[in-house]
């Protein structure tokens, strides 16, 4: 495009600044909790109806039969596509519109939207809502003022990230709406900084484990096996050999911030006897031996790992403990898994969006990747499309945190970039 254009493109963004905020604050009063999946259909009916009125084709799709699904909670998307002058390629900005549980110690109401000394507060904001508000400003900015471009603009929102994207990009993925014939750049609009590029994320893999025990009465626990006992055996074997061996190993992937460079396990939950009582039960427990314990670990794996190795390291810290204690029983269960993914450097996607930031903000980006995962898992794994990275507003630090908030100006910010994007690819 010329320096005309251009000018006009930014000057467009600019002009769309109270409608940015606005956005924004409309999408965090839609309150997408995940679990269970609230509010998914009102969310993409919002947005296409947007959309549709600035001439994008609409798409309303539920995942059914996905993970979570069901007709009290369906798990709804939408795909929203404009279509240039002249045939081309595509470039897709994808959102997931889903938000976790609001959790404690907010200073302002979650779902409020609050605007305060440059930045909109709300559970979402950063994550990622402002980021689909700043790539929906960027789309329309764009087609409104370069009318003639080539290819296509494609703007999703989709289901249930924050629970592993089954319901969502991985549904869609498996029906070929991200095929590389269809879609050839696709942007996500998470929240890593409006000047770093996320080239990708480690892996992860998930498991229950299950320690076995004998129930006995509380009193005679010698007459019973306890299971909470063998899981603090199995915690304790982790702590002397498994988590040091972690530590020690380290990525040449660029994952921020620095502590995630190692490979790492968390321990998500624990639950061993009986079960907890409702809310507002005054009784005493019963005197029991508890005869099984579970624990669900978080394993996050680097590229340079092999995730059946690192399957095999749990099994074998099982095998250890059960040798050193009688009567030892367990289970592994696993949950899910995904693998490490990592654009090229010198993917289009990648090279565009750097110059854009370079341009925009007058500095070139850092490239990085993400400690967790996020949906390019499965636009890599499924749609077989690598041209994929993760660019938008937000701190990461502040995703999933109380007082969450995202700022104005890096939501306009990034909004330029996006426009300028768009500019380059499909001129």
């Amino acid at each position: 495009m010329d320096e005309d254009r251009w000018q006009r493109l930014e000057a467009a963004i600019a002009a769309r600044r109270d409608d940015l905020v606005a956005l924004t604050q409309a999408l965090i009063r839609i309150p997408t909790l995940n679990p269970p999946g609230r509010n998914y259909r009102e969310i993409c009916e919002f947005l296409a109806a947007r959309l549709a009125a600035k001439g994008f084709g609409i798409e309303m799709i539920r995942a059914t039969g996905a993970p979570a699904d069901s007709d009290a909670h369906p798990r709804w998307n939408l795909i929203a596509r404009h279509e240039g002058a002249e045939p081309g390629e595509c470039v897709h900005f994808n959102g997931h519109h889903d938000v976790v549980e609001v959790g404690h110690g907010w200073s302002v109401d979650p779902f409020g939207g609050e605007v305060r000394e440059g930045r909109v507060y709300g559970r979402g904001a950063c994550d990622m809502k402002g980021g689909i508000a700043a790539a929906v400003i960027a789309a329309e900015a764009f087609v409104e003022t370069c009318p003639d471009y080539r290819g296509a603009v494609e703007i999703s929102a989709t289901a249930d990230e924050e629970s592993g994207g089954y319901g969502g990009v991985a549904w869609l993925a498996e029906r070929g709406w991200f095929d590389p014939d269809r879609v050839q750049h696709v942007i996500i609009p998470e929240p890593l900084n409006k000047d770093r590029i996320c080239l990708g994320h480690r892996g992860v893999w998930w498991a229950e484990i299950e320690t076995q025990g004998r129930i006995a009465h509380g009193s005679m626990p010698f007459l019973g096996d306890c299971a909470v006992r063998h899981m603090g055996a199995v915690i304790a074997e982790m702590e002397e050999t498994l988590f040091p061996l972690l530590a020690g190993r380290q990525t040449a992937m660029p994952v921020v911030p620095e502590g995630a460079r190692s490979s790492t396990l968390n321990i998500n939950a624990i639950h061993g006897g009986e079960p907890e009582q409702e809310p507002g039960y005054t009784g005493l427990p019963a005197p029991c031996v508890p005869d099984r314990c579970r624990i669900v670990i978080d394993r996050r794996v680097l590229i340079e790992e092999d995730i059946a190795e690192v399957k095999a390291e749990i099994a074998a810290l099982m095998e250890r403990v059960k040798a050193r204690r009688p009567g030892f029983g367990y289970e592994i269960r696993e949950l899910f898994e995904v693998a490490p993914t990592m654009a090229p450097r010198d993917a289009p996607v990648v090279t565009t969006v750097a110059q854009a930031i370079t341009h925009v903000l007058g500095r070139a980006p850092d490239f990085v990747v993400s400690p967790g995962t996020y949906d390019q898992k499965h636009i890599d794994r499924i749609g077989r499309l690598k041209n994929c990275i993760a660019y938008g507003p937000g701190i990461l630090d502040l995703a999933h945190q109380p007082d969450e908030w995202v700022g104005i100006e890096d939501m306009l910010d990034s909004a330029r970039v996006m426009a300028r994007v768009l500019g380059m690819l499909l001129r």
